[in-house]
């Protein structure tokens, strides 16, 4: 059953001044994992730290830097979770289905949350 959706979209050049701007910002919205991608990755994976937080209605349970976005074995983006963001979402029981795509100027990310 599905329990949420959520989608997103971001401007590359946006997060890439933003991040010029504001440097410790890199530490709060990713994980270290994610530190050395280029912009256009990262806008990827701030779409998708987005959309999960719409499609489970509820940023509070979330803290961006714990949350990546890896590769299965087969290329397909799904997410990793860390910490207390790993226990909260545990807790919950839910599977979490992400789509990332960039192009030019945008990224986006569509996230669909499902019960077991």
């Amino acid at each position: 059953m599905i329990v949420g959706v959520g989608t997103d979209l971001c401007s590359i050049s946006r997060l890439s001044e933003a991040l010029s701007r504001t440097p410790a910002l890199k530490e709060r919205l990713f994980h270290f994992s994610e530190h050395s991608l280029p912009i256009n990755s990262l806008a990827a994976r701030f779409a998708a730290k987005e959309a999960i937080a719409k499609a489970l209605g509820d940023p509070r349970l979330l803290n961006w830097n714990e949350i990546a976005l890896s590769k299965d074995s087969n290329g397909k983006p799904e997410f990793e979770f860390f910490g207390a963001t790993k226990e909260r979402l545990d807790a919950l029981g839910y599977r979490y289905l992400v789509s990332i795509s960039h192009e030019q100027e945008l990224a986006s990310a569509f996230v669909v949350v499902e019960a077991s």
